[in-house]
């Protein structure tokens, strides 16, 4: 592979009937097989036997990139490597860099030091995203109240209160 194949690229939408026999490739396989059996993946080249089996790692990959741009969206490679800064933790993160710094000295996402610098392994920074993710949906669904259209509101907004007490108390400890 050439060097170029390690910087972030953006590639556009084609026009969606050169997308069709690979959608309907994939719904296809898909409605046939579902989950149950781990299917091969093939790069085919020209010849007859020229082909490598791809892995399931590079298949999701591919499938998420065929839906995008199905979507017409427009879809961004971008390599990363397995060990970054403070700063591209942040990016990724959507936070601040010293928010990162907290992060770290709370010990929520492992680090180690190269002199006065900190690096963070990608499947830390990861994983600590799902993590957070995770922990927001609990906290979402935690706060879900059933409304009935007879509701007084004063009543929904007194049971709004006492969960989010709820949830403050749960931070707190």
């Amino acid at each position: 592979m050439t060097s170029h194949a390690l910087v972030q690229q953006t590639y556009l939408p084609e026009p969606s009937e050169e997308l069709a026999p690979v959608v309907s490739f994939l719904a296809a396989h898909e409605s046939r097989r579902g989950e149950s059996v781990r299917p091969r993946y093939l790069l085919v080249g020209a010849d007859e036997h020229d082909q490598v089996e791809v892995p399931y790692s590079v298949h999701r990959v591919l499938v998420q990139v065929v839906a995008a741009l199905r979507e017409g969206k427009a879809v961004t490679v971008a390599p990363q490597s397995m060990s970054m800064t403070t700063q591209q933790a942040a990016d990724l993160l959507g936070v601040s860099r010293p928010t990162v710094v907290r992060l770290i000295d709370a010990n929520e996402i492992p680090s180690e030091r190269t002199g006065s610098r900190r690096r963070v392994l990608l499947a830390d920074v990861l994983a600590y995203r799902d993590e957070r993710r995770r922990k927001q949906y609990e906290a979402l669904a935690a706060t879900a109240v059933d409304l009935e259209d007879e509701d007084d509101p004063e009543a929904v907004l007194a049971q709004l209160r006492e969960i989010r007490k709820e949830v403050a108390k749960r931070r707190l400890s």
